[in-house]
């Protein structure tokens, strides 16, 4: 590889943020000058990217370990956006990106995909949380612990920074909403919806009322889908530019927040689209039973994770990258409909 050239391994390229972030890659104006290698599990979703988007693809998954450390020395900038709870990928992209600082004495590049849950409480929908979390407060984020949600991965992408192997710069999305577009989209390569509106709407099909835990006091830090892809754009080409400049390591924090809401409003939303839907009388949510909520969200710590207080402010990006969000919680709750929409035609198609 010549010298002019980025070589990128990339993973979560078939996910929500994934796709969307290795699209807007793929539009800089230097990309021509990238040579990106995606890990993909899917062979139909790996010959696609090859053949329709001209990307090289390893075939495989976070648990092929020797692959991932493999890549990981052959790259000058690795961007993990897949399993954020996978220790042992983590662990393997940090030996290579080691073997390759060994190698070269090069200081290669990771931005690590972690989320607000680093911050939740046990609210569990009782309470808001007075303290709003600025990701350039060194103190609180130095005190988090080790349990906290994902924290165990990001405290290892720390660690390699601290050594002085290689530059870890971390993200922590609030939650995403929106539907992905673009041609990873069209092609069928990529999740176009979130994760959580979804899964909670599908919960309360069967009960035929929205549901929610306490009072709905809780509050989320929440994102746009097209405004995390152009975040991850900005901090990528800002590492491109010059990564020194930038907060890493310990000070490489950086929260993806553009509003937040209560878990009220969110479940609210759910409970008017299902009475659209057909599929409620009332759209005010009732409170959940102990045995209600195992049954709809799988766990008590689900529960506590979605009924938490993750309030989170992104300074770093503002300040840093200039970062400018479109969207905010008006938009996310006008989301709502569509995504319960999309649970009920999943819902459908299972013959459920």
């Amino acid at each position: 590889m010549s010298s002019d050239r980025t070589s990128i391994f990339f993973t979560g390229a078939t996910g929500y943020i994934g796709g969307s972030v290795l699209q807007r890659i793929l539009n800089h104006p230097r990309a021509s000058t990238f040579d990106i290698t995606a890990l993909v599990r899917d062979s139909r979703k790996a010959k696609l990217l090859e053949t329709k988007f001209g990307l090289k693809v390893v075939e495989g998954s976070l648990d092929d370990t020797h692959k991932l450390t493999e890549q990981s020395e052959n790259a000058h900038i690795v961007i993990h956006t897949a399993d954020c709870d996978h220790e042992p990928a983590m662990k393997a992209i940090l030996a290579g990106l080691k073997k390759r600082h060994e190698r070269l004495g090069e200081l290669p590049i990771l931005i690590h995909t972690s989320g607000a849950a680093v911050l939740m409480d046990d609210a569990r929908g009782q309470f808001t949380a007075e303290k709003v979390v600025s990701d350039l407060d060194l103190a609180t984020l130095d005190a988090l612990p080790s349990s906290a949600p994902h924290h165990v991965v990001d405290l290892l992408a720390i660690s390699a920074d601290t050594e002085g192997y290689a530059l870890s710069y971390l993200v922590f999305p609030g939650l995403i909403f929106g539907t992905a577009t673009g041609p990873f989209y069209d092609a069928g390569i990529s999740k176009t919806n979130s994760i959580a509106i979804p899964w909670m709407a599908a919960g309360f099909f069967k009960r035929g009322r929205a549901g929610i835990v306490g009072t709905g006091a809780s509050v989320w830090a929440n994102v746009h889908i097209d405004d995390t892809a152009e975040f991850y754009y900005l901090l990528f080409d800002a590492v491109l530019s010059d990564p020194t400049k930038l907060g890493h390591g310990r000070e490489g924090y950086y929260f993806v927040a553009a509003d937040e809401c209560k878990a009220y409003d969110i479940i609210k939303g759910i409970g008017e689209a299902l009475v659209d839907l057909g599929r409620a009388d009332n759209a005010e949510p009732t409170e959940l039973t102990p045995e209600e909520r195992v049954q709809i969200f799988g766990s008590e710590y689900v529960v506590s994770l979605l009924f938490s207080n993750a309030r989170c402010s992104a300074d770093r990006g503002r300040q840093s990258l200039g970062w400018k969000p479109k969207y905010g919680t008006k938009d996310l709750i006008e989301s709502i409909h569509h995504e319960v929409e999309v649970a009920a035609k999943k819902q459908a198609a299972a013959g459920n």
